[in-house]
């Protein structure tokens, strides 16, 4: 018998689309169940949740985000994602196993998927938003005098790799005006290190036409303090581009517990 496809309803903010059966996600099974109610005579049930649903969209529109605590926030979106379930234990259970709202936007596909209620394709939404978010962050540096947007640099440093598993080196390649010309990763490595060639740094910064650079890696730990390790390789990637006119402004170092600039640490 052909299947009857869920009744679109006012809270439902996305249609049922029918899942691959060889990877059913979370949206199709609940939507599936709603259609078999329906098909045995069970009438359709106003759900507790539709009408939290419409308070919470309420405080957000009439107060903004200060009003939503941030598993709330994450509720939210997860509406869009999930119409017909409640969302607010999903939500809670990924601020609790990620920490907060960045862990969770910053953790990879495999272990949100470890979330009881969260499937591969909300996996992949959460992934894409965070994606439009880092291009975001990165789209205010574009074009823009890096040295004197300092506290966006941080951010979109922290966000881009802060939650990272494993340690990624990237370079922030700067023209004779310190605008952004490119934003690459040289190097993943493991959950300690990752191996840097000074020679490649430079190598590349030629190639770009860059004058100056900003170096920036993560630690998986989320302490950001540097060892010695990281500054000795720093002065060995100065002492290799000084001479051939390479600036290196800075070494950042971002983890889940904030950030350390080597050069504000007078380290380099």
């Amino acid at each position: 018998m052909a299947k009857v496809p869920a009744p679109f309803t006012g809270d439902d903010e996305l249609p049922y689309e029918a899942a691959d059966e060889t990877a059913v996600d979370e949206r199709a099974f609940f939507a599936e169940q709603s259609t078999q109610a329906i098909s045995h005579g069970q009438p359709a049930k106003e759900e507790h949740y539709h009408g939290h649903r419409e308070r919470l969209r309420n405080r957000f529109r009439e107060h903004g985000d200060t009003a939503l605590a941030d598993y709330e926030l994450l509720e939210l979106l997860l509406f869009r994602l999930i119409p017909r379930r409640d969302t607010k234990p999903i939500a809670k259970a990924l601020i609790e196993r990620f920490g907060s709202l960045a862990g969770v936007f910053g953790a990879a596909t495999p272990l949100l998927r470890e979330v009881t209620g969260v499937g591969e394709a909300v996996a992949l939404d959460l992934k894409l938003i965070s994606t439009v978010a880092h291009r975001t962050l990165k789209s205010e540096l574009r074009g823009k005098q890096v040295l004197a947007s300092w506290s966006s640099v941080i951010q979109y440093c922290q966000a881009a790799m802060a939650h990272e598993t494993r340690e990624q080196f990237r370079i922030l390649f700067l023209d004779k005006r310190n605008a952004l010309i490119a934003d690459e990763v040289q190097g993943l490595g493991t959950v300690d290190h990752t191996p840097v060639y000074p020679r490649e740094v430079v190598k590349r910064a030629l190639e770009l036409s860059a004058t100056a650079l900003i170096l920036v890696h993560n630690h998986p730990s989320g302490d950001p303090t540097p060892s010695r390790a990281d500054i000795d390789m720093t002065k060995m990637i100065i002492d290799t581009a000084k001479p051939l006119g390479i600036t290196v402004h800075d070494h950042i170092i971002v983890g889940k517990d904030g950030h350390a600039s080597l050069k504000g640490l007078r380290l380099i």
